[in-house]
């Protein structure tokens, strides 16, 4: 890699420096950007893209512009190029962007470096890209005029004409075909492929929800029976699959949303360490996998998988956004993962399980926004953009929090009242004791969500919060001695 602070070997002062947008001087691609945001804010006008792109690039680029806010401020700048622009300028010459997307996006890019002489970007008739972008340059600066900074082989030609090529590997194999055709190329950035970023795309941490497919065996007292166990496993991994996909679509329609907040911004689709391809091509590969788990086990868990699937689409696209109806669906899905866990088990189904789940996962999901929106009140943000709640929505989902928490413990009292405590339990009475330790989690949860000191997830907070493992472990030995 060169350092940007030496001056280019042989450059004159006045030579222009042209750079690249889409994977040079972003990390993204505003094509990409558009069209996601497109089918997450007008769902319904997703088939036109294909009509759009029937009419030629250039024009699927003018109607995206006229038609979504890839919110193009948010979009991370690669560091190494900002810096040699930031060279370029400290020598006295002229910086242009050139790139294919549209100059009104192109403009919006160089509003963000300083020192920008001028863009050039598609116009709706022409897509600036190949030889597109090498004659309009060879038209401004003339052949060998300026030097070029690029990041794609559809960029070859434009080094043709350019008279240093400058690169932004996006794959060792492009880097060879670079240095083989331009003997003095440039290198400012290779790249990286670390597997952490992909892992971390697909949320294994989020796993741990899935375990309640074991509860109605556990509940049921035949979790050691090895079918019953081996069908649980499968249900675990079908529904973990199907999860990752699920929140790696969310990511991908909520790139706006998640740059904007403190936490999600690391994300890597986010932080743009995953390029968008590779994430739609990652969710359909999890979600094949999981389908094909499902299809082996009995055909009313495949039904209740495709239903979560369907009810998580539709909350990413759609029901996310809509007040009280996005934690109703998120308590809601809770409660199908132990629907799965009834259908592939084939234990009998427990209203009683089926009730408790209910209030305590939509407990869990108000407390998961009014964790979020009190860090938005502490930081002296603005309600949050693409959801359906202001800040001062708090003094109603608190309490709403603590009634559905509540409701939960009631059914477990109500439960062990019943008649079919008795076949369970040698002890019932002993079972009394998990209702106090209920109360005060819930209500120790809900303390800290409006302090802002718990995480902005409650199952991550559950999982590392070493009172809440303590509560379980508890809840465990008194159930223990129950039996």
């Amino acid at each position: 890699m060169i350092d940007p602070q030496l001056p280019f070997e042989g450059a004159t002062d006045r030579t222009p420096l042209v750079v690249d947008v889409d994977g040079t001087l972003i990390c993204s691609d505003l094509l990409y950007e558009s069209a996601l945001q497109l089918i997450a804010t007008q769902p319904w006008n997703a088939w036109k893209l294909g009509t759009w792109l029937a009419s030629g690039k250039a024009q699927l680029k003018q109607n995206l512009v006229e038609t979504t806010d890839p919110h193009i401020a948010t979009i991370p700048l690669r560091e190494e190029t900002v810096a040699y622009i930031a060279a370029a300028k400290a020598e006295g010459r002229p910086v242009w962007l050139a790139s294919a997307s549209d100059k009104s996006w192109v403009e919006q890019i160089a509003a963000r470096i300083d020192g920008i002489d001028g863009v050039m970007g598609s116009d709706g008739v022409t897509n600036l890209a190949g030889p597109n972008k090498a004659k309009a340059l060879v038209e401004r600066f003339g052949h060998k005029g300026f030097d070029y900074i690029g990041d794609h082989h559809v960029d070859m030609p434009v080094w043709d004409a350019a008279r240093r090529a400058i690169l932004v590997a996006q794959s060792s194999a492009l880097e060879r075909a670079v240095k083989r055709r331009f003997a003095d190329a440039e290198v400012i950035a290779r790249p990286r492929t670390p597997i952490k970023p992909y892992f971390k795309a697909m949320r294994p941490y989020q796993w741990a929800k899935n375990a309640l497919v074991f509860l109605p065996a556990i509940a049921g007292h035949s979790i050691g029976e090895f079918s019953v166990l081996l069908a649980a496993f499968m249900a675990f991994w079908a529904f973990s699959f199907a999860a990752s996909s699920a929140y790696i679509i969310n990511d991908l329609l909520d790139l706006p949303g998640d740059r904007d907040h403190h936490r999600k911004r690391n994300r890597p689709f986010a932080a743009a360490q995953i390029p968008i391809p590779r994430g739609i091509a990652m969710a359909a590969g999890l979600m094949t996998l999981a389908i094909v788990i499902a299809a082996l086990l009995p055909l009313e868990f495949l039904g209740i998988l495709v239903g979560y699937v369907v009810i998580t689409l539709a909350y990413s696209f759609y029901l996310k956004r809509q007040m009280l109806v996005d934690v109703i669906i998120l308590g809601g899905l809770y409660t199908i993962r132990v629907l799965g866990g009834i259908a592939a088990t084939g234990e009998e189904k427990s209203q009683w399980l089926l009730m408790f789940c209910l209030f305590f996962f939509l407990s869990l999901a108000i407390v998961k926004r009014c964790s979020e929106l009190v860090a938005r009140r502490d930081a002296g943000k603005s309600s949050p953009p693409g959801r359906g709640y202001a800040i001062n929505d708090l003094a109603m989902l608190l309490p709403l929090g603590a009634a559905a928490g509540y409701a939960s413990v009631m059914v477990v009292m109500l439960y062990l009242s019943s008649p079919q405590i008795t076949a369970l339990y040698a002890h019932p009475l002993r079972m009394w004791l998990i209702c106090p330790l209920l109360i005060y989690w819930i209500s120790r949860t809900l303390m800290l969500a409006n302090r802002n000191e718990m995480h902005d997830d409650p199952i991550i907070f559950a999982m590392t919060d070493k009172i809440s493992w303590l509560t379980g472990v508890v809840a465990a030995l008194i159930i223990a001695v129950s039996i």
